[in-house]
């Protein structure tokens, strides 16, 4: 309910950082809660996209390709501007598995350590787009590895149903 209220400007209107409105290729740049925007050295912002069927990596496909350029173009764009940050002092990526389903990119400091930036849960958006260009099908096909917590239900289910 917390991304649908900021896409719909229920709250944190007045947080928002750059906003596309189209509704298949849109998308709203929030600071991300984890950011207190006081310093440059842990920026933190996340890029929440307007369509509500696309939940996280597996459902991408060369369809969406003008939405994830549009917000790798219009972010990095938005935030040089605005924070005066080096595109080249970005690291911009999707979880698998994300924290939750509402597709969403992440927009940390290279120098920052953020939480899930690490190889085993984050992809590149740019390494995305190629993918898709060069597959459609892509993340439907492919085995993405990735770590869970022990605290996590997700691995609470995979002992269950006896996969760990």
């Amino acid at each position: 309910q917390w991304v649908y209220n900021i896409l719909e400007k229920k709250a944190e209107a007045d947080r928002i950082i750059h906003e596309n409105p189209d509704p298949s290729n849109g998308f709203v740049l929030v600071p991300d809660l984890k950011w207190n925007q006081n310093q440059l050295d842990d920026l933190y912002l996340i890029a929440l996209i307007h369509r509500r069927e696309v939940k996280s990596l597996r459902d991408l496909t060369a369809e969406h390709l003008p939405l994830l350029r549009n917000i790798l173009q219009e972010g990095k764009e938005a935030i040089a501007k605005r924070f005066d940050v080096p595109v080249s002092q970005l690291r911009i990526y999707l979880h698998y598995q994300p924290s939750y389903y509402h597709l969403h990119v992440h927009f940390t400091a290279l120098g920052y350590d953020a939480p899930g930036s690490s190889v085993e849960r984050a992809h590149l958006l740019a390494d995305v787009i190629d993918n898709l260009a060069a597959d459609s099908m892509y993340y439907q096909k492919r085995a993405l590895t990735f770590a869970l917590r022990a605290d996590e239900l997700l691995f609470k289910k995979f002992q269950e149903a006896g996969r760990v």
